[in-house]
């Protein structure tokens, strides 16, 4: 109760505490952990046993390259070595970064030790402990030279393994078999059938046992559990349509939402359905590892094939036009409703029994001819769904541009036909027998099929969610006229919006070029940098410091703001300060906050504030040149804030502009003008320059008159009519009071001079014209005019006419 009464008292509610007090631990946190993680990493606890092991990694992978013209590999095998070669690499490299550090360490305290002098012997303790910090040294720098060394030889193999990779890859699509259509390869497939038939036989008989150990009652249970999942999957869809229409708002969110949810969906049936099966084979019985793999394998490949039909009924809504991602026609989305389901079954079933004859070690010939079959109804699939859909677009044009529908866009039909060439090349290849290079196409077009589906599903929930929240913000913002930091959040959704699109457009990069031999392993080597970071003088800067940096910049700067806020509408008010030294004293702790949180980002990131003073040598040169002029005004602020010669709320006239100073930046000043609108002045002006403060020293308005009379006017009446007028107005101030002066007489009459005083010089131009009108009015009213300005009149006269006359002969 103390607390929340204290709390009160200041204006500071417990929320805002609680979220000031959160931040600030976080905050200190992230300081302390920060510096640890941003140093260089310890020792592994035996340096010597983990070169001993690389060593022992790298020299059989190095005698089996010396020999692999005589003993080729696969390519798994190969790219098994290559993924060792690189994990060696890695390991031996973290050694070598671990060491580094405590050599020069050691080199450090040798060298505080000084050379040795022979004419002076020094002490026995100090001779031992430089012959031992000697033996350290030999023995880091040996251990640092071996892991370089393993290193460069780790690497040097992984660049062979990957040259052999692509030999062999490039070599097996050159390579030609018997064509299908030729009776070569069905005499093939016929004398190897016996033997594949007689390696698959114990798995054929080991399965009849497991499906005839099944009772009858098993059976259908296993059949209502089956029925029972797609009932749900079914009644699920129907559930999440009305779910998305009363839960979530109206817009693509709804959509992008729906389509995730169907896939995911759609993935875990078909995996159920297929755990349910090897649940039921596997109740009470041991299968044999062999078989358990093959069960293991259908689980995998069912996930897989539940995903890609799933992806494809989503992304295609043929039953649902206004849930449609893709802009597609509804016909046309009607055609191939049936294509992802058929695809997902073809290329499901050639997985899986490409694996099932991988355990049993089927022959080539039966290997090639599935591959052969498998890649050419894929192919054929593919294109009959191409040829169909390509049909409906071109031969409703005429229908679509009467109704107005979507026709489709050039670089859509561009891939299309690059894709149906594409699978006539792979056609063409498997009917003369390359079944590599056929195989490989329609494979790679399916890859790219999904992988690209795939991304655009996961890019558009990232944009839709972010827009969302975004709408959310602003709206928020709209409602509330003080909402705390609106455009920070919406910044902050912007950015979160590109980097979650971006990250997806890596990963499908990644995922395109990984059955090239880009896997994961080597793009984890070849992005290291990211890891290990780079040398910034003798500072170490990796991407988890960065990080670390970054939040401790972002958390001080909200820290800041929030304090900053708290001080100057809460705090301040309740002091005696006025409202242009409160607006001071907060920017002056909100530049003070700003340093200080940038100080913290730095010592986070590593880099002490000495190792500062190299940065601002360096840029010494530019500040004196194309930055003078703003420290200039930076400079300039803080001693406006300081000195306070202007303030916040004060009027000042500056080359011939007046206003109100709205607020003092760092760089330039705010002055509101009489029009409302806004001149920015630098810094240095208002310093340099001579500025008029109207209020600085007192905040009322003088407000004079200056009228010219006739001379034959009694100057006692127009006294009293301007006084009475000043006194009619109840904005001029009762003290000091007004006057009235004669000035002078002049030849154009009387010259009076009055004054009055209002509460503001803001008040000086309104005040006048009133009384202006109102003194007017009465002179009119006492018939007493206004002196007429004097005036010259010139007026042009015709010359009069001469007479002629001649010199001698006088007039004619």
């Amino acid at each position: 109760m103390i607390s929340q009464s204290r709390a009160r008292v200041t204006g500071f509610s417990l929320p805002q505490v609680h979220w000031v007090l959160a931040l600030l631990a976080l905050l200190l946190a992230c300081c302390c952990v920060a510096p640890a993680w941003a140093q260089d990493k310890e020792a592994p606890p035996d340096a010597e046993q983990v070169l001993k092991q690389a060593q022992e990694q790298i020299d059989p992978i190095k005698k089996q390259l010396e020999k692999i013209a005589d003993a080729p590999l696969n390519d798994a095998a190969l790219s098994g070595m290559r993924e060792q070669a690189l994990k060696t690499q890695s390991a031996v490299g973290d050694v070598a970064a671990a060491l580094a550090p405590k050599l020069k360490d050691v080199q450090d305290r040798l060298a505080e030790l000084g050379p040795t002098d022979a004419a002076a012997p020094e002490a026995p303790d100090i001779s031992q402990h430089r012959a031992e910090l000697g033996k350290e040294r030999g023995k880091l720098d040996s251990q640092i030279k071996l892991a370089r060394l393993i290193g460069v030889e780790a690497e040097q193999a992984a660049e062979q393994l990957s040259k052999e990779r692509r030999v062999r890859f490039q070599a097996q699509l050159g390579e030609r078999t018997p064509s299908i259509v030729s009776g070569t390869f069905w005499a093939d497939l016929t004398r190897e059938w016996e033997r594949d038939s007689i390696r698959t036989q114990p798995l054929a008989s080991e399965l009849t046992a497991l499906l005839q150990a099944i009772k009858p009652l098993v059976w259908i249970g296993i059949a209502l559990i089956i029925a029972f999942i797609i009932t749900i999957r079914l009644a699920a869809e129907g559930l999440l349509l009305k779910a998305m229409t009363r839960y979530v708002a109206p817009g693509r969110l709804r959509r992008s939402l729906y389509a995730v949810v169907v896939v995911l969906m759609s993935a875990v049936a078909y995996g159920l359905v297929a755990e349910t099966v090897r649940s039921a084979l596997t109740w009470n019985q041991s299968p044999t590892s062999t078989m358990e793999d093959i069960l293991a394998h259908m689980v995998l490949v069912s996930w897989f094939c539940g995903f890609a039909a799933g992806l494809g009924k989503a992304l295609l809504a043929a039953h649902h036009a206004s849930w449609r991602l893709i802009p597609m026609r509804d016909d046309v989305a009607l055609n191939l409703r049936w294509f992802p389901v058929a695809l997902a079954a073809i290329i499901s079933l050639g997985w899986f029994i490409q694996g099932v004859f991988a355990i049993v070690y089927a022959s080539l010939a039966l290997t090639v001819a599935f591959n052969s079959i498998i890649s050419l109804t894929t192919s054929i699939v593919m294109g009959v769904a191409m040829v169909r859909s390509r049909q409906r677009y071109a031969t409703e044009t005429e229908a679509i541009q009467r109704s107005n529908q979507m026709t489709i866009p050039g670089w859509l039909n561009a891939i299309i036909n690059l894709a149906g060439v594409a699978l006539l090349v792979s056609q063409i290849a498997l009917l003369l027998g390359f079944v590599a290079l056929g195989s490989m196409i329609v494979q790679q077009l399916v890859w790219i099929f999904l992988v690209l589906l795939s991304a655009y599903l996961l890019a558009v929930l990232i944009e839709d969610i972010c827009t969302v929240m975004l709408i959310a913000v602003k709206r928020q913002n709209g409602q509330e006229e003080e909402s705390a930091y609106p455009a920070l959040r919406s910044q902050l959704l912007v950015l979160a919006s590109g980097l979650g699109r971006l990250l997806v457009v890596l990963l499908a990069l990644a995922l395109l070029l990984a059955p090239f031999g880009g896997g994961p392993t080597e793009w984890l080597h070849n992005f290291a940098f990211l890891y290990s970071g780079i040398s910034l003088g003798e500072v170490q800067i990796r991407p988890t410091a960065i990080l670390i940096a970054l939040v401790v910049l972002i958390l001080g700067f909200v820290l800041v703001r929030i304090l900053q806020r708290w001080l100057t509408d809460q705090y301040l008010p309740t002091t005696r300060m006025d409202a242009g030294m409160r607006a001071s004293a907060g920017a002056l702790f909100g530049y003070a906050g700003y340093v200080l949180a940038g100080a913290m980002a730095l010592s986070a990131l590593g880099i002490g504030l000495e190792r500062v003073a190299w940065i601002a040598s360096a840029l010494s040169v530019g500040i004196g040149f194309g930055l003078q002029a703003i420290v200039q005004n930076f400079v300039s602020g803080l001693i406006l804030l300081a000195e306070r010669p202007v303030k916040v709320g004060d009027w000042v006239s500056l080359n011939g502009a007046e206003g109100d100073i709205r607020r003092i930046n760092v760089r330039a000043t705010e002055i509101q003008l009489w029009d409302r609108s806004t001149m920015i002045v630098p810094n240095s002006e208002l310093i340099t320059k001579v500025v008029r403060n109207v209020t600085h020293a007192s905040p009322i308005g003088r407000v004079l008159i200056k009228l010219t009379l006739p001379l034959g006017t009694e100057p006692a009446q127009v006294r009293e009519i301007i006084l009475a007028a000043y006194g009619a107005n109840e904005d001029i101030l009762d003290e000091p009071r007004p006057d009235i002066l004669l000035d002078s007489i002049e030849a154009t009459g009387l010259v009076f001079i009055a004054t009055g005083y209002v509460n503001s010089p803001r008040m000086v131009a309104r005040v006048r014209s009133a009384l202006l009108f109102d003194i007017l009015q009465h002179l009119h009213e006492a018939d007493i005019a206004l002196a007429a300005p004097a005036t010259m009149m010139l007026k042009e006269v015709a010359a009069a006419p001469q007479n002629k006359t001649h010199f001698e002969g006088g007039p004619d």
